[in-house]
């Protein structure tokens, strides 16, 4: 997985209002990164007859779906120009699948940004299946804008409790630069599970002891950020399972919730773990996913 320095920050494009609420947060991202933005329109060009009309032409039928992907293009231009007036934007209708599309892009990009939801999807879906694929495959860390972005507030990131490899530390790294680069406070969540204990041992714990434990263990995660972002204001955070349900929580007010597309105790092959895939689908604000081999931040 890369994530390009200096690559743009790419934006998904479709016409519906969830990927004009993208690129305006691109375009502030873009503008924060001091990167131009890439807005890019998916055109599958797929045709279909509705019975009861004359067949109009394949060819014909391209030209209008260009021209209206070139129309949403400009919406979003529009959109992006609203935001952040001195950002360079590129723009371009690509041929294929969006989440093809997208995932081809992710090896050259900073970041991709997509909407919850594009056109056509079901209203009463949480999440389109476009922004659930990217996330899931894509080379680069992904954001899909949902909720409430607060510009002021804190960056949010969960931390399992695996050994501190790809994992946490891609996820680390994209909140911390994030922070940095927004002069926001980071919070740390970490949750831990009696449920990896053994049952025999779990009424007689110390719960104050096993969480200065945990305590202890999660600074030292941090403390290799900590001193490379000294001005990040960090703030640590333990609780007793439920890490989902905390970064759902605490998403509200947030500028940005960072996780792992995997966690511990995830399924062997599944790509997306259970808590991402919960803070993807509820979160109150943005959420990023970082894949364990995102590697520097941009």
């Amino acid at each position: 997985m890369t994530n390009q320095l200096g690559g743009a920050v790419v934006a998904g494009v479709d016409g519906s209002d969830s990927a004009l609420d993208a690129t305006r947060w691109a375009a502030a991202d873009a503008a924060r990164r001091g990167t131009r933005l890439r807005l890019v329109a998916a055109v599958g060009w797929t045709t279909f007859q509705p019975a009861g009309l004359p067949a109009l032409g394949q060819e014909y039928q391209r030209q209008v779906t260009a021209r209206a992907a070139e129309e949403h293009l400009e919406a979003a231009v529009a959109a992006a120009r609203e935001v952040a007036p001195g950002v360079e934007i590129e723009r371009e209708v690509r041929g294929g699948e969006a989440p093809v599309v997208l995932r081809t892009e992710s090896e050259r990009a900073a970041l991709v940004v997509v909407g919850t939801r594009g056109r056509g999807g079901f209203s009463g879906l949480l999440l389109g299946s476009v922004a659930v694929a990217v996330a899931t495959h894509a080379e680069c860390p992904v954001v899909v804008v949902r909720g409430t972005s607060a510009p002021d507030g804190p960056i949010v990131v969960g931390v399992d409790g695996s050994d501190g490899g790809g994992e946490n530390e891609a996820a680390l790294g994209v909140a911390f630069e994030e922070a940095s680069r927004r002069s926001v406070p980071l919070v740390a969540v970490h949750a831990w599970s009696e449920a990896v204990l053994d049952p025999f041992l779990v009424p007689l714990l110390d719960r104050t002891v096993v969480q200065a434990e945990q305590e202890k263990a999660l600074e030292g995660r941090l403390a290799g950020w900590t001193a490379k972002y000294t001005g990040v204001d960090v703030r640590a955070v333990i609780v007793v399972d439920g890490a989902a349900r905390e970064l759902v929580d605490r998403s509200t007010g947030a500028a940005l919730v960072v996780v792992g597309s995997r966690g511990r105790g995830t399924v062997a092959g599944a790509l997306l773990g259970s808590v991402s895939q919960a803070v993807l689908h509820h979160a109150a604000s943005p959420v990023a996913v970082v894949r364990p081999e995102a590697g520097t931040p941009a």
